[in-house]
Order: structure tokens, then sequence, then C-alpha cells
């Protein structure tokens, strides 16, 4: 793990690998953030004059190296773009400092230390530096060098220490005895250790990660962060009558569960419910998924993922609100045992559902976990899933989608999801798309219009919702897995998507600002 310090020193004396300094794009070239005054010096006051010269603007994820000078104790100065300069009296967005911050980390991977003076005249730019920083840093090397991931750690393996992230990030500028300065450095890391957490649990390959071992992963964060874990096995999954949770997983090797997570507070007047779709790998069952859509399917667990980390974030922050978690896991595999289009499975609820699609099981297990988490009669339920590919189609690879069975609260989480940063956007479920999933057979089909096929899925979901609790659904189908290059803050591979929305939703309801 990156570690995170509030320094006491200046940019001129830190002694670190770098020092790093915001440049924004201004009308006439490259102007200077706050915080690069002491750099800015050590150049003779022509910093933006060289990095101009070095063919620099300032533009967002922009990153500049250039030797220091001799007044600094730092080898070297990285200047990040920041994107357009603030209009007048305005301040740097906390997004846009996550941004910059997460791409000078990627910049200084190998490295031991950096110093950031960035913006952070307010705790909150702080913490959007560190939690930035902190989520750019990250690197998943658990299966390269040599190491078996599963084995005993040895001493020594044969991974290169430049594939390491940097070690320390010492954030400038910032008031270290300050208590809000404080306060928000120790959230950055308690949110950004869940994410990364989420994000190593994504990446592993899906024959170290299934649903037995995911349990396992959860039990014992249960035990470390005082969180109450159950989990529900086969046979308690059939004496249960979970036939959405069975359905899917009999096609597999490895059995289906449930996972319980339960952080409650003593002084908590609210709960509020998570479930995550944890399909630990995704073939798409009989209804197997065409050639080239198979090799990144390990991610269709992202969402439980998130839910994982979002309680653990809210234990480890002791924030006043019950928090439990349900993660919904099993492997979607084809066998001579695996449910095949045309079988009704009876769900926990009581209904039936006829499968039409076996490749449409996320919303199966979630309906199984959904009907679990609504007997327990929290304040509001969100659910998080990798659902459908109709969403990625709609919204694109950076955006989810958020539905809801009420209005205010689909738009609360919107607001909330964009003020941590990230990019969601309010989706409806028309009535008139619930006719198509009709079946002759049984209560409900588990597919129905192709066209709105996210909304279908949505409105599938909303079955299986308790009577008069709010709800909402996070499709993240899109920014849960990055193929392409690394980008800011976020990685290639696992992203952690959600997690900061969840854990912001966690308390704004602690802090009793969502009625």
């Amino acid at each position: 793990m990156t570690a995170l310090t509030l320094s006491t020193s200046g940019a001129a004396t830190l002694r670190a690998d770098a020092l790093v300094v915001g440049v924004a794009k201004g009308a006439k070239g490259p102007v200077l953030a706050p915080g690069a005054e002491a750099v800015d010096k050590a150049f003779d006051g022509k910093l933006a004059t060289v990095l101009e010269t070095l063919g620099a603007s300032g533009a967002e994820g922009e990153v500049t190296k250039l030797p220091a000078p001799s007044g600094l104790k730092a080898p070297v100065v990285i200047a990040v773009g920041l994107g357009p300069v603030p209009a007048k009296d305005d301040a740097y967005e906390a997004e846009a400092l996550r941004r910059a911050a997460g791409s000078a980390a990627r910049a200084l991977k190998g490295s031991k230390k950096a110093g950031f003076a960035l913006p952070a005249e307010s705790a909150e730019d702080a913490g959007a530096v560190a939690e930035g920083a902190l989520l750019g840093a990250y690197a998943f090397t658990a299966y390269q060098g040599g190491e078996n991931r599963l084995a005993p750690k040895s001493a020594k393996s044969g991974r290169s220490d430049a594939k390491l992230p940097l070690a320390e990030v010492a954030l400038l500028g910032t008031k270290p005895r300050d208590k809000a300065f404080k306060a928000a450095a120790e959230r950055a890391v308690a949110v950004t250790e869940e994410i990364n957490r989420a994000r190593d649990l994504i990446n592993t390959p899906p024959n170290d990660l299934y649903p037995e071992s995911f349990a396992a992963v959860a039990t014992a964060a249960g035990k470390e962060h005082g969180i109450k874990v159950q989990v529900l096995d086969e046979k308690a999954l059939v004496k249960g009558g979970y036939g959405g949770l069975l359905g899917v997983g009999q096609g597999s090797t490895h059995g289906p569960r449930l996972v319980k997570l339960a952080y409650t507070h003593p002084k908590a007047e609210k709960t509020l419910a998570l479930v995550g779709k944890g399909i630990t790998y995704d073939s798409g069952g009989i209804s197997l998924k065409p050639a080239g859509h198979n090799e990144t399917m390990k991610c269709d667990m992202s969402g439980a993922a998130a839910v994982f980390a979002a309680v653990v974030a809210a234990s480890r922050l002791g924030l006043q609100v019950n928090v439990t978690g349900w993660l919904a896991l099993a492997e979607n595999m084809p066998s001579g045992n695996a449910t095949r289009p045309g079988d009704v499975l009876h769900m926990y609820s009581g209904k039936t559902v006829e499968v039409l699609n076996t490749d449409a099981e996320g919303r199966l297990v979630l309906a199984d976990a959904l009907t679990r988490a609504s007997e327990e009669k929290p304040d509001a339920i969100v659910d998080v899933a990798t659902l459908t590919g109709a969403m990625v189609l709609a919204l694109g690879n950076r955006t989810f989608g958020v539905m809801a069975n009420d209005d205010a609260f689909r738009t609360s989480v919107h607001e909330i999801a964009e003020e941590v940063g990230e990019a969601s956007w309010p989706m409806p479920l028309p009535a008139d798309l619930r006719k198509g999933m009709d079946s002759p057979t049984a209560d409900i089909a588990n597919m129905g219009e192709r066209m709105g096929g996210g909304l279908v899925a949505g409105l599938f979901l909303k079955e299986f919702v308790g009577e008069g609790i709010a709800w909402a659904h996070l499709d993240i189908a899109g920014p849960a897995f990055h193929e392409g290059a690394p980008y800011g803050y976020t990685p290639k591979g696992g992203t952690g998507s959600a997690v900061r929305t969840l854990v912001r939703l966690a308390e704004r309801t602690a802090a009793g600002d969502l009625g």
C-alpha cells in the first residue's frame, strides 16, 4: 500500500525522488497553479516559460518531467496538467485535482517518495489530491515476477521494483496539525485502500477467485474490522429456497454463496442495505457468450466488490449508520447440470422465473439478494451490478446508469455520484417495457424487449424489492473494468467503480441528509 503523510516540509527542503506541481491551461500558455511558488522560485520565476518551451500546455492529464535546479532537494520536478484555469475567484474542482494527482502518481511508478505541491488550501482539496494520488499509485502485481499468489510470500521475488507503485505520497502546503486536514487524510486512506482492495478482487483470475474464496476474503475482513459476516453455502441456499442463486450456480463445480456483511453503529438511526452482483466468472452458461467476449468476464463480480469495499470503509470511518452488504456470488458455467433456456426457477421471493437466456444471470442472483435484504426493512436499498451491455451502448465506458423506484432518491444518488467524481446518469423505468417480460409459463421471464435492455433489467429487479422501500439500481457495466490505457487515477483493469458513491451515500445517510 502507498503511504500518505501530511508533510511539514516545504517544497524546497523536502527530500524526495520528485516534486509534483500543477499547471493549468491559460489563454496565452501554461499557468502555474497554487502550490508551485517555491519550485518556481528555484527556476528563477521561469518555470512556466520552461514548461511552454518543452511543449507543455496545462491540458488535463499532461505530464512533463524536468530536472530540478540546485535550489531543490528533490532531483526531479513533475508538472501535471489540471485543465483550464478556473474563472476568477473559483477554485480548482476536486475531480481535476484527483485526476492530476493520479496522473502524477502513475508517472512515479517505482519511486520511493514524492512531494505533491498541488492546490490544497482547504481540507476538501487536500482530500481530493490524496485520493487521486493513492488511486493513481495502484498497481496489480500479485501474479508478476514469477510470484505465486497462493504460495507463502518469499522474501524476494523476481518482480522489478520499477513495476511497484509509488511508496509514499507527501502532501505539501497542508496543515498537518489541523483536525479537518487530518480527518480528510484519514478518510482518503480508508476509502482508497478499500477501492484498491476491490480492484484487487476484480483483477484476480477466476481460477483463484470463486464464490467460496470470495466469501473467505469477506469473512477475514469482517473479523479484522468488526463486521458481522454470515455465509450461506449450497445447503443453506437449498434449505432457504434461493432458486436464483442456485439456478445460476448449478453449472459450476464452485457452488454459489450469499454473503451478508453487517456493520452496525450503536447510535445509528438509519439502515442502508447494499446488494452486489458477484458473478466471479460469466461464460454466459448454456447461452454461451460469443468469441471475444469471455476474456474480461472475471470482472462480472465488480458490483459485489464495490459493496464489500463500501461496507468495510463505512466501518473504518465509524459512520453513524447501519450498513448491510449482500454479496450474491455465483459462477455461471455451461455443463450437463447447468440451467437451460426454458427452465423455470423458484425464487426466494416465491415468484417463478422462466429463464429465456442464461446469460441474463445477474438479475437472477440479485433478485434473491434483494428479496432477502428487503426482509430486514432497511430505509433504502442500492444494488450495484455489471448488469447489461445495453447500458454500455447507451452511456459508454465511463458512465454508469442510475435507476430507482423513487425519483427523489434517484436524483440524490446521481448527485452524490457526481459530487465524488463518478460519472453517472439518471435513467427511467418505463412501465410499458414490463409487458415484454410476461411469460406464459411462469410469473415473469428473465428477458424482455431487446431495445432498452438496461431498463428492462432494472424493471425485473424492481419486482423483487420490498414494498415501501426506497431502492436504486446502479448498472456499472461500462466503468467497472477499463480495457484501454490508464488515465488520471483510473488504471487498466478493475476500477472500483461505485465505491465512492456508496460511501458518500452512507455518510449522507448518517448525517440525516437523505430524509
